[in-house]
């Protein structure tokens, strides 16, 4: 058990919404350490215990228990701890991919604290099916550019990650237009950091 939680700012959104691009970004600023539940899962060491229970989940095609998906994420920040990648005494973690769904939030909320969800919104379903498809392209990665998969990704993230938003509640919630240039997001998630505009607005996508 953690004696002290984690200062913690998630980035949060639709698949498209560009988390990862503003995640990267926000890791090369100092006290600032960026942790993408992707690559957590990229690095998974299969000798252990909880690698091999998530591997027998994903390789029959099952979902993976939010247990054992935070004791992942865990692992990796314990990790980023030992090796003074990450400095939780000065350092504010980044997260994006995580938490997934409210599951996964109520399990974390005794590790980390909370202070900001970055909405990166983006009600123009169009933009991000383009630009889905784009990055799945970019990437190689054809299955993702089917627009069946895409549909799906959009679906679960309506039914299992959007509630998270009310969750955490509107007080700590920024709501961000994702269809900007990544330069103008992230002036205005560094904005919000320096308090320069307070302002919460609803949710929307």
């Amino acid at each position: 058990m953690n004696a002290m939680k984690y200062q913690t700012y998630l980035l949060f959104g639709p698949p498209g919404s560009g988390k990862g691009t503003q995640g990267k970004t926000l890791g090369t600023i100092p006290r600032f350490f960026h942790c993408a539940c992707g690559d957590v899962f990229r690095s998974i060491d299969t000798r252990t215990k909880v690698g091999r229970a998530f591997l027998d989940y994903s390789s029959k095609g099952q979902l993976v228990p939010d247990e054992i998906t935070v004791e992942l994420w865990k692992a990796r920040i314990d990790a980023a701890v030992d090796g003074h990648e990450f400095k939780p005494d000065i350092d504010t973690l980044v997260l994006d991919g995580i938490p997934r769904n409210v599951g996964q939030a109520k399990i974390m909320d005794e590790l980390i604290d909370v202070e900001k969800v970055f909405h990166l919104s983006c009600p123009n379903r169009e933009a991000l099916f383009t630009r889905l498809k784009k990055r799945a392209l970019k990437d190689n990665r054809l299955d993702d550019a089917n627009e069946d998969v895409i549909q799906r990704r959009l679906a679960t993230y309506e039914t299992e990650s959007k509630p998270i938003l009310s969750y955490y509640g509107q007080k700590r919630v920024t709501c961000i237009d994702a269809t900007e240039p990544p330069a103008k997001v992230l002036l205005h998630i560094l904005e919000s950091l320096n308090g320069v505009n307070g302002q919460h607005e609803s949710a929307t996508v």
